[in-house]
């Protein structure tokens, strides 16, 4: 089978029982940087020797299928530097071609710097997404944000220190200056930060330079109070149409939050001049 193992995202406490016994009877590794993972062992006071592949986002695709092929005959233990494989780190195209095979995949829990940031924020956490690093170039960026700028859920995000200030001044611009966040960095490690504020206050922050690996998380869009006349003007185009007015009513109070008896009653107000 393919195991999919959780590592430390800083500290090494982190490792789990689970992790150091796969570390001590594995034969094979397929891992994102063979010597961060040998460091990992080491640190650990691991003395097995299994055989290292690297599977990096390079070459991930190329070496799905015949990773896959090996672990029909043995147990492949996958490892990313930090955190858990496949989460914006290799290892989903191996998993997506194991399936497809039908060889069997499952995962050593752990540490995940999403969940970690998620609760650290102080934001909403029953519903959220993960949406992995924003693109690099300032359009792609832009058009990414747009498209998440009425998303209710809170959102995390990874950053690189060299990009944090411009991915929340951008986000600043899109979403609102007063939208709340968090940013997350050196989760679990000795200068552990949490910051939280306004996204123009932490866009402003950042522009001082901020060190380490990075999370964002960003409060999701508050509900919009829906517009009586936009309500009363829909239900009127619906009875147009050849819906009858209280289906119509009904329909358009289910998607704004207005009460259907004063939107009905309205729409008679209005279809009769009154």
């Amino acid at each position: 089978m393919i195991i999919l193992a959780a590592t430390p995202i800083g500290n090494l406490g982190d490792a789990s029982p689970r992790l150091r016994a796969a570390l001590e009877e594995a034969r094979v590794v397929a891992s994102e940087d063979t010597r961060v993972t040998q460091r990992l062992m080491a640190a650990l006071g691991v003395e097995n020797r299994p055989r290292l592949i690297a599977l990096h986002e390079h070459n991930e695709r190329q070496k799905a299928g015949e990773l896959v092929d090996l672990a029909r005959d043995e147990d492949l233990l996958v490892l990313s530097d930090a955190g858990m494989p496949t989460v914006s780190d290799p290892g989903f195209p191996l998993v997506a071609a194991a399936v497809a095979a039908g060889v069997e995949v499952t995962a050593i829990p752990g540490p995940s710097a999403v969940v970690t940031a998620l609760a650290l924020s102080g934001l909403p956490t029953d519903r959220f997404a993960f949406e992995g690093f924003l693109p690099r170039k300032a359009g792609e960026r832009a058009r990414r944000l747009a498209e998440l700028a009425d998303d209710r859920r809170t959102l995390v995000f990874f950053e690189a220190p060299s990009r944090i200030a411009q991915s929340l001044a951008a986000l600043a611009e899109v979403f609102g200056t007063e939208r709340p966040a968090a940013v997350c960095r050196e989760l679990t490690k000795l200068h552990e930060e949490v910051r939280r504020g306004p996204l123009a206050e932490l866009a402003e922050w950042a522009e001082q330079g901020v060190r380490g690996e990075i999370c964002i998380v960003v409060g999701g869009a508050p509900e919009r109070a829906a517009d009586p006349g936009d309500a009363l003007a829909q239900v009127l185009a619906l009875e147009a149409s050849g819906t009858r007015l209280k289906d119509a009513a009904a329909e358009v109070a289910a998607a704004t939050g207005i009460g259907r008896r004063e939107l009905y009653e309205a729409a008679l107000r209005a279809r009769d001049g009154r």
